[in-house]
């Protein structure tokens, strides 16, 4: 081959070799958020309904906007079977029978939020917590955890309304010290394992105390009829966050207040079954688990289990939520995609393996700890901060709570200082929007009155 002829052939192999690499650029997404990726925050302005502007800092790459706004002390979200959000709302700090439960519906992908916020139930009793069952005989049930007892209704897609009369499961202690000395805790909290078993966590009567009831400061397991029910671990003075991973029973717990601006840690446990968690004679705190003085006890603290993760003293870990990364031949993501979802299923890239924890923040302010989200590695690493800004110079402008996964790398924020509902989502690559969250239009138009609870 001559000179002029192999220059050519080069040329001709350079140029191919060019497209070539252009294309696979052209096509690829940027690299997933992995534990060594640094994350820098940078602001974001908000802006709510009521004129209330501020600046929340999240990582680059991630916005947020107010999905729903108008609520009052609202709480935990639930998918329902028809793939609707549910949402419970306190109504307020007090012990009060004003709490209600909301259906957020009419997605609009392009404002990012709700169109239309009904009301399910009201009339309820402090609702905290709300979760989804289908029974061995398929059918639905919808569960709400109160102060005095655990009822349950039964749902139909497209319900505006309860179906039935509330069905009374468990009833548990209604009283204790007020917030003021120190807070009783009048939360509920459930969750539903693989297993069929329902977990339902109980908080003490107190800041630090030695309880009468065997049923405070525990996380209980009983049959979705409310049938053998039992303690299932013990010694968490409030564990309001519970979530079940790969059918394993998380959750979160807050500790006592008065060891100090900085002890004890607040966790995340993992939970096992028969264990004690160690309060009021033990707490954690920079991974140890020490004695509190003030309730000695013969055996001390061997074999308290140490936490999978811990926050600073007195941050109020809440709610929490796993972003699992579907398989690759999955068909859906257990996160996001409810059943009869007619999107492609999610897919977590940037959150894939960790967790999201909010720390609704001191109850003294001038503490200042947590008023932000956090993410932990799936081996309970402290991965850093993801949306700070919640407590500013000028105040609290937020108190984060429930995070519920929507859409690829997305979610649901509860704020339930301002009674806000905010939508989390990566600005590049573009998120899969949420799945739809309204009935078909053969179903009943959702009701702005709800429905009073008959407890």
């Amino acid at each position: 081959m001559t000179a002029p002829g192999r220059r050519a052939r080069l040329a001709m192999l350079a140029l191919a070799l060019s497209l070539i690499a252009l294309a696979g650029v052209a096509g690829s997404a940027p690299p997933p958020v992995t534990d060594a990726t640094p994350t820098r925050l940078v602001p974001q302005a908000i802006r709510l309904d009521d004129g209330r502007r501020f600046t929340l800092q999240l990582p680059e790459g991630y916005t947020i906007s107010p999905a729903a706004q108008g609520l009052k002390r609202v709480r935990f979200f639930a998918r329902s079977p028809d793939g609707r959000v549910f949402v419970t709302d306190m109504h307020d700090l007090s012990d009060n029978r004003r709490g209600a439960v909301h259906i957020l519906d009419g997605w609009d992908a392009q404002a990012n939020r709700f169109t239309r916020i009904s009301q399910y139930l009201n009339g309820l009793r402090n609702p905290n917590s709300i979760a989804f069952h289908v029974d061995t005989q398929g059918r639905q049930w919808l569960y709400l955890a109160l102060t005095d007892r655990l009822v349950r209704y039964r749902y139909r897609d497209g319900d505006t309304a309860p179906r039935s009369e509330a069905e009374v499961l468990a009833t548990f202690p209604d009283y204790g010290l007020s917030y003021k000395y120190g807070g009783w805790h009048l939360t509920r909290s459930i969750a539903f394992a693989g297993n069929g078993k329902l977990y339902v966590s109980v908080g003490s009567s107190c800041n630090a105390c030695i309880e009468k009831e065997s049923v405070r400061a525990s996380i209980l397991e009983m049959n979705p009829d409310g049938s053998g029910q039992r303690v299932f671990a013990r010694g968490m003075r409030n564990a309001v966050g519970l979530a079940v991973v790969d059918d394993r029973l998380l959750a979160t717990n807050q500790g006592a207040d008065h060891l100090g601006r900085d002890r004890p840690d607040e966790a995340l446990y993992r939970v096992e079954d028969g264990a004690d968690y160690g309060w009021p004679y033990c707490y954690p705190s920079g991974r140890r688990v020490l004695a509190d003085p003030k309730f000695p006890r013969r055996r001390g603290c061997a074999g308290v289990p140490r936490p999978f993760a811990t926050f600073p003293a007195h941050a109020s870990a809440l709610g929490l939520a796993y972003f699992a990364e579907a398989p690759a031949d999955s068909d859906s993501d257990v996160n996001s995609a409810p059943p009869g979802s007619e999107i492609d299923a999610p897919r977590h890239q940037r959150l894939a393996g960790s967790y999201l924890v909010a720390l609704h923040g001191s109850t003294n302010r001038r503490i200042g700890h947590g008023y932000r989200l956090v993410r932990v590695g799936g081996d309970g690493r402290p991965l850093g901060d993801f949306i700070l800004g919640f407590q500013q110079a000028s105040g609290v402008v937020g108190r984060p709570c429930g995070i519920l996964a929507f859409g690829s790398d997305a979610f649901l924020l509860s704020d339930d200082h301002r009674g806000v509902v905010y939508y989390v989502r990566p600005t590049l690559p573009q998120a899969t929007p949420p799945p739809s969250t309204s009935p078909p239009s053969t179903r009943p138009t959702p009701s702005s009155t709800g429905h009073t609870a008959t407890p």
